[in-house]
């Protein structure tokens, strides 16, 4: 009889595992927003020139189409930045949605490089790479696909 209860509970406890696993794989992905906000700090120019390897804002920021394919840089520094061709004035922000997965390269003065890659995936497909992307995402390893 207590054989019996444990086998019970395991067989829940792996219907819940195999049910969950479904549900992170098939259904649609839903976001409150599709904007991935990005902050150039105050100092940002003062400090790239002083430091050599100092990086306002990362070399690689990573969107995904459907769920965070609007880039939204916010300059919260003293001096007006560039991002591609537009200048950025202090307290200004700049967005610029994507609508096509690849990967973009800008000129970008708040990088130590001069140069910033954004990297759009497509949305994950139902099936294991949206089981994927929701794993990865819920360890924060913020990887979109």
């Amino acid at each position: 009889m207590r054989y019996r209860r444990r086998y019970w509970f395991l067989l829940m406890l792996a219907g819940g595992a195999i049910g969950a696993t479904n549900w992170a794989a098939l259904t649609p992905v839903h976001v409150d927003s599709r904007e991935q906000a990005y902050s150039i700090p105050k100092g940002t120019w003062a400090r790239k020139n002083v430091e050599d390897r100092f990086d306002g804002v990362p070399s690689e920021i990573r969107l995904t189409i459907g769920v965070k394919d609007i880039l939204v840089l916010r300059n919260e520094d003293d001096v007006p930045q560039m991002f591609g061709p537009v200048l950025i004035m202090p307290g200004q922000s700049f967005r610029l949605p994507f609508e096509v997965a690849s990967n973009y390269q800008f000129a970008c003065t708040a990088h130590a490089s001069g140069q910033l890659t954004v990297v759009v995936d497509p949305m994950p497909e139902p099936g294991w790479a949206r089981l994927r992307w929701r794993a990865a995402a819920l360890v924060g390893m913020e990887r979109r696909p």
